[in-house]
């Protein structure tokens, strides 16, 4: 069941969400309670074959909170969307599993944090990655454009997810897959709209 939320909500959820994330574009190091960079990917048991092929940038740029390549095979020549891509790095990995004759496409909501991830894709040899701004619950594709659709750890900060799961279906080819890496709620919900909203991204 999705929280009744007012635009006034919605615009001081993105808000907070936007300025703790231009923070993080300058630097992960320190801006969560697990570890992130090199650490955060060894931790959550990466290929590393994989990830050494990236630059030390992006590598060090890295905030995810699981694994979403643990869910499933990604093949040579498929189409994968990365939701929330932030710095890149999930997107850079899945470019290099699909190859050149498949496309990997990271949409975000910071233009902060797509700029991090343009200059880590300038420091690699892939072809077939795009950036671009946009929100998850209005993806800017056609019906059935994507085999994968991966995330790591933005679902729980999107105020609508049934909005956004459901772009998710639409913009999947039929048998493709969603691999999401998150975080849930383990304690008590507020009963309070307004607490809610002022402890969504703690």
């Amino acid at each position: 069941m999705e929280i009744a939320l007012t635009t006034e909500d919605r615009g001081r959820i993105e808000e907070s969400i936007r300025q703790k994330f231009i923070k993080v574009a300058s630097t992960a190091e320190g801006q969560f309670q697990y570890p992130t960079g090199r650490a955060g990917i060894e931790a959550l048991t990466y290929d590393m074959e994989k990830v050494q092929k990236l630059p030390d940038e992006a590598i060090t740029s890295y905030c995810g909170v699981g694994n979403p390549f643990t869910l499933g095979p990604i093949q040579k020549g498929e189409a994968v969307l990365d939701v929330g891509c932030g710095a890149g790095v999930d997107t850079l990995i899945a470019a290099g599993m699909v190859g050149s004759e498949g496309k990997v496409v990271g949409i975000d909501m910071i233009p902060a944090m797509l700029k991090r991830a343009k200059e880590n894709l300038q420091r690699t040899d892939f072809k077939n990655v795009t950036f671009m701004e946009a929100s998850a619950e209005k993806l800017p594709f056609p019906n059935e454009d994507f085999d994968v659709v991966i995330s790591n750890g933005v679902f729980n900060l999107i105020p609508g997810k049934v909005k956004a799961l459901s772009e998710v279906y639409r913009v999947l080819k039929p048998g493709g897959r969603m691999m999401i890496a998150d975080q849930i709620l383990t304690g008590e919900l507020p009963e309070d709209t307004k607490a809610r909203v002022e402890s969504w991204f703690r």
